[in-house]
């Protein structure tokens, strides 16, 4: 009962256009599916013995088959993220410099924006037929130059689902509502989402990601890999494309797919996936379940954001004020939920604040001390790996990134 009062109380709304929290809709409908076990085996059926990751479960067409990590040898990430505009500007030596003085060794660039831009010159008549393109970042094989001089892991950000430009281009790739026109959330302006169950979709971002594999990334991060929020209340009244897969099989089978495509390129596959989903049962409603998704990549990415938790979780008063705690918190739950996928188990390595949350009711400032407290409970729960997220681009000065 606890959780499920956490979770009617969490605080929702967004943090940027990159990374929203969850709506109302959302924790109703994970409180509503408490009660019920933990989805550990979508396909069906009993729960499944620890896998080793070299074979699949018989009948389960989620589970990877024959996984193995691309990259071996890759270095324990400690990045922060950079958008187009700061990657292919002048604000990308300041950056450089930060890591440069310090142990931070990644940095996670937009390839294809929140909006569904294409943010560089790609030269694939395939994908500059789309027209999709718009060159932010005036000279990729630069930037890739530069970071590789600066020795800089470099991960390439691509926004799936949530597409805005593909979809007002192409709307039966999208959603519509019952009078055919476009649909769109409720921001102004609206976003519009592509379709998950749509494979020339999957093929068009799949694309994307083996060209800036191409350009020389390391890894291919996917983000909004799931349907709109609060799907499941439209779901019946919207006209889309869908087949008798549920939203969870779609969503899933979409990263199974990807990392099958990629991973022959010798480039980690990582998912951004919400902090709470490590905490809760599986969201149906917008078709991510946590353990279907991490089973099916090198690394996992969960949004733990301290503000994005409200009075309750983890027994902190204020999450926001008790970066340790908070984090602390959900870094346990994550552990717990993926012991049944046993070896396919993929590195963990969460979004964490550096930046404070003045809309929260009794946040506080983060600084140096915040940011190292996050790090620490990490470290002192055996991850020791993270991103900083920063809208801005704007990172604290002086944080001790190995405390």
């Amino acid at each position: 009962m606890e959780m499920i009062l956490a979770l009617l109380t969490l605080i929702w709304g967004n943090l940027t256009g990159s990374h929203p929290d969850l709506t109302f809709d959302q924790f109703v409908q994970a409180a509503l599916e408490a009660e019920k076990p933990i989805v550990q085996n979508v396909g069906g059926g009993e729960k499944p013995p620890a896998n080793n990751g070299d074979q699949s479960q018989p009948g389960d067409k989620l589970t990877p088959v024959n996984k193995t990590d691309p990259q071996p040898d890759a270095p324990k990430v400690m990045g922060i993220y950079a958008t187009a505009h700061s990657a292919g500007g002048a604000r990308m030596n300041t950056l450089l410099k930060l890591l440069d003085d310090t142990d931070l060794n990644a940095v996670v660039v937009d390839i294809k924006d929140d909006w569904g831009y294409i943010t560089y010159e790609t030269g694939n008549p395939e994908l500059d037929a789309w027209g999709t393109t718009q060159k932010i970042i005036p000279d990729i094989g630069k930037l890739m130059s530069s970071m590789k001089e600066h020795d800089v892991y470099p991960i390439a950000r691509i926004v799936v689902f949530k597409d805005t430009v593909l979809a007002k281009m192409k709307p039966e790739l999208s959603f519509l509502n019952p009078d055919g026109t476009l649909w769109g959330n409720g921001k102004n302006p609206p976003d519009s989402f592509v379709n998950p169950y749509s494979k020339e979709v999957w093929d068009y971002n799949i694309t994307v990601a083996k060209e800036a594999a191409k350009a020389g990334f390391k890894e291919i991060q996917f983000d909004y890999v799931r349907f709109p929020e609060g799907f499941e209340k439209r779901a019946d009244t919207l006209q889309y494309t869908k087949d008798e897969r549920t939203r969870i099989e779609a969503v899933a089978e979409f990263v199974k797919y990807a990392r099958e495509q990629l991973s022959p390129l010798g480039v980690r596959v990582s998912v951004d996936i919400f902090g709470y989903a490590a905490s809760v049962p599986a969201a149906e409603g917008i078709g991510q379940d946590f353990n279907a998704i991490s089973q099916n990549v090198d690394v996992i990415a969960p949004m733990i954001y301290p503000s994005h938790y409200s009075t309750g979780w983890f027994g902190a008063k204020v999450p926001d004020a008790e970066p340790y705690k908070t984090i602390a918190g959900a870094i346990v739950d994550t552990h717990k939920k993926l012991e049944p996928i046993g070896g396919l188990k993929p590195v963990i390595r969460p979004w964490i604040q550096d930046f404070t949350a003045s809309w929260v009711q009794g946040y506080i400032k983060y600084g140096k001390h915040e940011v190292e407290e996050q790090i620490k409970a990490l470290k002192d729960n055996g991850v020791d790996e993270f991103l900083l997220w920063n809208a801005g681009n704007s990172y604290t000065q002086g944080v001790d990134y190995t405390p």
